[in-house]
Order: C-alpha cells, then sequence, then structure tokens
C-alpha cells in the first residue's frame, strides 16, 4: 500500500533499475508523460509547454503568462489525483511534489560518477554525439526544478531521500533489492498521520489551482485543514488582496480555515500582478523600426498584453526556434528576410500562429498575398492601438477556440 518515487541522474543505470524494479512489486509506473498529459487536459495548456516547465531555461513570455507557475500548479494537482492510487512508482521531475510529511513514500534516488554515466550513455544506440553536454543540460535542468519545488540547490542532497544509490558501484540486482527490503518495512506502512498529510497535499494542490484560474500566485501551504497563503511580490493594496484571496479560498470544500502572511521577499521591487487570461501575453513583435516597435510593446504591456520584440526576420525565426508565441506583430519592410517571407516560413513550419500584418509600405497586392498565405489580418500603419489590441484579442480567442476543440 506504499509509493515508491524514483529520481535520477541520466544515465545512471535507471534505464535497467527501474523496469526491473516494475517487474519485481508489481507496481504501476506512473512517469512525467503520464502526469504531463493529465495536467494538460486539466488545463487546456498544450503537452509540449507543460513539458517546459521541467527545463531550467524559461521562456521569453513567461514574465507575461506565468505559464511555468501555471504549468506546476496543474502538475501538482495532477500527481495529487494520481496518489488516490496506491502501489506506485512515480518516476521524474514531478516526484518532488510529494511533501516529506507522507511518510508511506519511500524515496530513491539514483546517481553515478560522471565517467560512469558517459561511458553508459555512449553504449547505449541513437544517443547524442556529444553526451557529456547533454548530461550537464539534464542537471541544470533538474537542479533549477528541485530548487523551485523544494528550494534545496543540491538536487542529489541526501536529505530529499530515504535511499541515495550509487549505481557505478552497485549493480542493478543489488539495487532492486535494497529498495524492495527498504520496502517492506513497518516505517512505510500508511499511518493516520501520513494519510492525513495526503489529504492536506491534496487540498493544497486544490487550492493552487482555485488561485491560479482567478490569476493570483502565491505560495500555499495546509495544515489539518488550516490555509496560511503567503504574498512574495509588494502590492500597493495589501488588505484587499488578502480579502480577494480569502474569498477565493474559504468556498474551497475541506478547508478549515485561512490566514495570509507576507513573504521574506515582499519590499523587493517585484509588482504584483494578477493575470488576465483573456489578453494574449505570448506577442512577438517584428519591426526593425526600433523606437515603434518599443514604445507598441510599452503600450502593449498597459493592456496586459506582454510581449517580446524582434529587430528583423532573421532573428524573429531564429527565436520560433527556442520558444513560440501565439501571435506575431509582423511588419512587411525589413532588411535582410523581409515580412512576407518570414510570414511564408511560418506558416509552412508552425501554421497555429496567428501572424498580424502591420505596415506602412504594403499595397492591396500586398494585402491578399499576405491573407493568401495565411495572416490573421493585415493593418497599415499608423494604426489605432485600441484596434490592433482588439485584432489581437480576435486571433487569441480563435487559438483558445482551436485547442478546446483539439482537447475535446
Amino acid at each position: 500500500m506504499s509509493v515508491i518515487t524514483v529520481f535520477n541522474a541520466l544515465h545512471c543505470n535507471e534505464e535497467s533499475i527501474i523496469p526491473q524494479l516494475i517487474d519485481k512489486t508489481g507496481y504501476r509506473l506512473v512517469g512525467d508523460g503520464e502526469i504531463g498529459a493529465l495536467a494538460s487536459k486539466m488545463s487546456g495548456i498544450p503537452p509540449e509547454r507543460i513539458g517546459r516547465a521541467f527545463a531550467a531555461k524559461t521562456s521569453l513570455f513567461n514574465p507575461f503568462t506565468h505559464e511555468k507557475e501555471r504549468s506546476v500548479a496543474y502538475l501538482r494537482q495532477a500527481v495529487a489525483e494520481i496518489l488516490a492510487e496506491d502501489n506506485l512508482v512515480v518516476a521524474g521531475f514531478c516526484c518532488h511534489f510529494i511533501p516529506a510529511s507522507i511518510s508511506h513514500v519511500l524515496r530513491i534516488c539514483l546517481i553515478a560518477d560522471m565517467a560512469f554515466r558517459v561511458k553508459l550513455a555512449q553504449s547505449l544506440p541513437g544517443q547524442d554525439k556529444d553526451p557529456l553536454k547533454a548530461i550537464h543540460k539534464n542537471d541544470d535542468d533538474k537542479a533549477s526544478w528541485v530548487q523551485q519545488i523544494t528550494g534545496r540547490q543540491d538536487p542529489w542532497d541526501p536529505a530529499l531521500y530515504d535511499i541515495v544509490i550509487p549505481t557505478d558501484k552497485i549493480g542493478a540486482q543489488e539495487s532492486i533489492h535494497l529498495i524492495v527490503r527498504n520496502l517492506n518495512t513497518d516505517v512505510l506502512a500508511p499511518t493516520e498521520a501520513s494519510q492525513a498529510a495526503l489529504a492536506d497535499f491534496r487540498l493544497q494542490a486544490k487550492i493552487q489551482i482555485a488561485l491560479t484560474l482567478e490569476g493570483h500566485e502565491v505560495t500555499v501551504a495546509v495544515q489539518q485543514g488550516a490555509v496560511t497563503l503567503t504574498i512574495e511580490k509588494n502590492v500597493l493594496m495589501l488588505s484587499r488582496l488578502e480579502q480577494e484571496l480569502k474569498e477565493i479560498v474559504e468556498k474551497i470544500e475541506g478547508v478549515r480555515s485561512v490566514s495570509t502572511e507576507v513573504g521574506k521577499n515582499f519590499h523587493q521591487a517585484d509588482i504584483y500582478r494578477k493575470l488576465d487570461f483573456q489578453a494574449p501575453a505570448r506577442v512577438l513583435l517584428v519591426d526593425d523600426e526600433r523606437e515603434f516597435v518599443q514604445t507598441l510593446s510599452e503600450r502593449l504591456l498597459l493592456r496586459d498584453m506582454g510581449s517580446a520584440v524582434a529587430y528583423d526576420g532573421e532573428s524573429a525565426l531564429e527565436m520560433l526556434r527556442e520558444d513560440e508565441p501565439d501571435v506575431m506583430i509582423l511588419d512587411l519592410k525589413m532588411p535582410g528576410i523581409d515580412g512576407m517571407e518570414v510570414l511564408r516560413r511560418v506558416k509552412a513550419t508552425q501554421p497555429e500562429i496567428e501572424v498580424i500584418i502591420l505596415t506602412g509600405h504594403g499595397n492591396e497586392t500586398d494585402r491578399e498575398t499576405c491573407m493568401q498565405l495565411g495572416a490573421f489580418a493585415y493593418l497599415q500603419k499608423p494604426v489605432d492601438i485600441d484596434v490592433l489590441s482588439e485584432t489581437m484579442k480576435q486571433a487569441n480567442e480563435k487559438i483558445t477556440r482551436r485547442r478546446q476543440q483539439q482537447g475535446a
């Protein structure tokens, strides 16, 4: 009736140990893929964007969307739902959501020295030509994730686990024997306190989602139904925010009481900002007129529309290889790769991006060509900011409808 979690450094013989552990225990394997798919279904965030929450590198648009924080909230909720089952092996990033207070969980860490990991990577078919680079990137992702979820700087800190197994020194069979031997001890039997901690974890996840849906980002702690909300960012009208947060949380079944407090970062310059999910926040502005595009970005931000900026077609296409906006505002006349060619390439490779042409140099022939290539709209400079804002919202609504249809 227990749960095993496995967190491992890349290429530490996990490819052998985890399948054998499943065979030996009969437990069901739950990985980040299954958890991410459930989080995507609950949130409407595409699975590939949910997966980006695990990466150390954050999206250019995250300061406006807070999509990583939203993804984390839904991933936590997915883990809480899955823990309604018993006899699980939860392997991957998401195992760190499970709080230490849930004592019927056996926490395993697989680690090995770098020479062993590189040698193992080289022996596996279809691996990267530079395994060391891949290992370092994976380590960076895991270090960033563990710090975000647990506050620990070292992802392999023994304090996070019940057993740390050096797989370069202990083979797969011996590792499995060690895990099973510890699994079958009375200390891992579910207790009343452990079950209460699990109930608190489920309630915490539910509260985090309710706050996320209302555009709030605060830290949630729960103990026996008593909820503490910690506000980490400065806000001008604290008492009004506290009242709004309490009204949201008090409606949730299982909540006995709600209190608020300010966190250690409250007095820093970062300002609390409630999110508006109706406004597009993943916007890429592409225009070589620097002063114009910077001013436009600032004016959109005042309307709760966050944007990144590229000053030429080449830079825009490079950014698209790293990150994907929902809406692109694109000028036609630019040095190098012009806007028409950018539109053509975007629609050929990433047709789900809605492109709004905003130009001072086009003509009717250009407009017809752009619309045939798949542009959402064609606007002329100078443009009324309210017209542009409304066009962007319409593009965002189209994207939302499409994702809802795909998720149906």
